[in-house]
């Protein structure tokens, strides 16, 4: 498994087919059903089809994607953050998403603000988008909070949702 990178508090891997159990208790979630939405991921199969077809994928495709926040010093899973690359957006943007029981913390601000400079330090992507639904109060402070400004209001080409639409 590949280290993205390490803060003070946390360490950001490479996803492996080890981590499906998890995969099913964060895409489960109140908070993920709430303000991502049900990826029908409700077994280890799924999550390993999940994995594949998502992040192991992205990670060969893209050279980034989404990846696992874990605790530095207990390597307790608690999240996930990174890149992804959509067809309808002109950069990578940031997701993240963390279990109930680590939101509130600072967790998503540590990661997510290290994750955009790795972004541009490490590889070289200039700028950094981002995408929530109006509602996700949270969400939308946290880009504030690292650096990323309103662009504009798009709609999302999986279900016809209004997005806002941030970039740095």
């Amino acid at each position: 498994m590949k280290m993205i990178l390490e803060t003070e508090r946390l360490a950001l891997r490479e996803f492996t087919l080890n981590d499906t159990e998890f995969i099913v208790n964060l895409l489960n979630s109140p908070g993920w059903l709430e303000f991502i939405g049900d990826r029908n991921v409700k077994n280890t199969d799924q999550a390993k089809d999940y994995l594949l077809n998502g992040a192991i994928k992205s990670y060969q495709e893209n050279g980034f994607g989404l990846s696992l926040v874990e605790l530095k010093h207990s390597k307790t899973p608690i999240g996930m953050c990174g890149l992804l690359k959509r067809d309808y957006l002109d950069n990578p943007d940031i997701g993240f998403a963390f279990l109930p029981d680590y939101t509130g913390k600072g967790y998503a601000f540590e990661v997510a603000k290290a994750t955009i400079n790795y972004a541009k330090d490490s590889l070289n992507i200039p700028c950094v988008m981002a995408i929530t639904i109006p509602t996700n109060k949270r969400s939308i402070n946290l880009l504030e909070r690292v650096g990323l400004k309103f662009i504009k209001i798009i709609t999302s080409q999986a279900n016809d949702e209004e997005l806002m639409l941030f970039g740095n």
